[in-house]
């Protein structure tokens, strides 16, 4: 028996453990009930619940039943190979007419056509025209508002993340070389590849969702496709406030260090939101500035005009052509920025990126994975390490000190919310090492019986160590905003 089929054998899913999906509600009735997600062929409309199938969610109505499954790789078979020609992605409605007519011709050929629906006529052509123009199965999955993250495990299981909780769909593609080009389709757009000499890759889809890509002989059961969805819209500093991410008084301090042009890290974990908070910074920056980004993916969606996006580039097929986040790092100090963006510092960049918060580049950003603050400050250490250089640990933490200003630390918490935790100024050197101060803290104080944690924001006592520099530069924060709050009772903590 193959490793594959043990795998698959050992790890079945029953239906059981199959999460049920929720139904919309019916906007002429009461809501409906749930609709199982097991993968199993959608009826036909019936004159005894049109009401039910009409609400069946997007998920499960885009699973074919075996003959139309059938039919569409038929179709999908006659496409490529009589009317590739025909197929120009630019023009999508002469994609669906082609489609429609290939559709009404294969029935046709194959009576008894009358089995057939229009119905299921009609959803066989959108399953084709997201396999053909699209992303096939996920296309449904993207379109969701509420879905946040996808995993495509295997070609047959794939999971969401949905409001901060992580579910199994019933969606499946139909074999590995379905995955494969959905994969080859997503890394091509930007001029990137993905194959055994080079079995892993970072892209993004149009919207600046990010892709991860991972295919055999690493992923060892199929290939394996990861999207981490960015929202259609830029949060505003006061929908980040509604949503209970931060206080009024976190954000109106944050505005002053940006406009100021202190140097600001947002540090996380993974998934933790640092990205999405640093686009909310962003648009703090005054608009007559000029911003220069440099990402691995671009994912920054800075609203101001006078910005410049720089993308890392992978090495080509002989091994050549390599272009790093730190060589974009090093040509934008060039390119007269008033402000440089690095989407993330992981690597050798770091030292670049301290090295131009030094010398007159004030108001830079940048991410860091880190638990917390003062872990950012230790990793960026490690960060600098990796260039090569030969500095005394003295020295480097001489340059953190004098280049990071704020340290914002974002946190996934459990249930999902998304908060800033910790917001921390840097204030020198003390006895050898960084010293640093918080101001704003997230305190945790439960979990409900749903398993969400709950707290609230509070300042920790202690005042702005650049209240000097923000008066300097006409701003006056209230002494107000510093003072610690009372625990407000359960009902009010989010």
């Amino acid at each position: 028996m193959k490793l594959s089929e043990r795998f698959d054998r050992r790890y079945q899913q029953t239906p059981l453990a199959t999460p049920v999906m929720p139904v919309p509600p019916s906007p002429n009735g009461p809501p409906l009930a749930p609709a199982p997600s097991a993968p199993t062929a959608v009826a036909a409309p019936s004159a005894a619940a049109p009401v039910e199938v009409a609400a069946l969610v997007t998920e499960s109505s885009a699973k074919l039943s075996p003959a139309l499954a059938s039919a569409k790789a038929e179709i999908h078979t006659q496409l490529l190979a009589h009317h590739t020609a025909q197929i120009d992605i630019n023009n999508p409605a002469a994609i669906r007419r082609l489609l429609l007519q290939l559709t009404e011709e294969h029935f046709r050929s194959k009576p008894p056509a009358s089995l057939v629906t229009a119905a299921d006529r009609e959803r066989l052509v959108e399953v084709l025209f997201d396999e053909v123009v699209g992303l096939g199965p996920l296309e449904a999955l993207l379109r969701d508002p509420d879905v946040s993250e996808v995993m495509v495990n295997r070609p047959e299981q794939i999971f969401v993340e949905r409001r901060g909780k992580i579910e199994l769909t019933s969606l499946a593609f139909e074999d590995e070389a379905s995955l494969r080009r959905v994969i080859d389709r997503i890394v091509s757009s930007i001029g990137r590849r993905v194959d055994e000499s080079e079995p892993m890759c970072d892209a993004r889809l149009k919207d600046g969702s990010r892709v991860n890509v991972v295919i055999p002989p690493v992923a060892i059961y199929g290939p394996c496709l990861t999207i981490r969805k960015f929202g259609r819209e830029v949060l505003s500093p006061d929908q980040i406030v509604s949503l209970g991410g931060a206080t009024p008084a976190m954000m109106l301090y944050l505005d002053a260090a940006v406009k100021t042009r202190l140097n600001i890290i947002v540090s996380g974990g993974t998934g933790s939101g640092k990205t999405t908070f640093l686009n909310v910074l962003s648009g703090f920056i005054p608009a007559t500035e000029r911003i220069v980004t440099c990402e691995d993916a671009a994912e920054l969606r800075l609203r101001q005009v006078h910005v410049i996006s720089l993308e890392s580039k992978p090495q080509n097929v002989e091994g050549r052509g390599a272009i790093s986040i730190r060589d974009l790092v090093r040509n934008c100090l060039r390119m007269r920025p008033d402000r440089i963006v690095v989407g993330e510092c992981r690597g050798a960049e770091a030292l670049d990126m301290l090295q131009a918060m030094n010398t007159g580049h004030d108001g830079s950003m940048s991410t860091l994975h880190s638990n917390n603050p003062r872990d950012a400050l230790n990793r960026l250490e490690t960060l600098v390490l990796l260039a090569g250089t030969e500095l005394p640990s003295r020295a480097i933490r001489s340059q953190i000190a004098s280049a990071v200003n704020v340290i914002v630390q974002t946190e996934r918490l459990r249930g999902g919310a998304r908060k800033v935790v910790s917001v921390a100024e840097v204030t020198g050197l003390a006895d050898g090492e960084v010293a640093m101060q918080e101001l704003f803290v997230f305190s945790q104080t439960g979990v409900t019986s749903d398993g969400r944690a709950v707290g609230y924001h509070t300042a920790t006592g202690a005042r702005s160590a650049f209240l000097k520099h923000f008066r300097s530069n006409g701003v006056d924060l209230p002494d107000s905003i510093f003072q610690p709050v009372t625990q407000p009772p359960a009902s009010r903590q989010s």
